[in-house]
């Protein structure tokens, strides 16, 4: 499953560079959680 709509900003803000990892991944919803 791929997210369509782009990621909030503050979520940019939080995850940094890991967010172009983890956008890729399955785990996207995991990490906003962990954040």
């Amino acid at each position: 499953m791929r997210q369509n709509r782009p990621l909030p900003q503050w979520f940019r803000l939080r995850t940094g560079n890991t967010i172009r990892y983890n956008a890729k991944r399955r785990h996207w919803k995991r990490t906003k959680l962990n954040i």
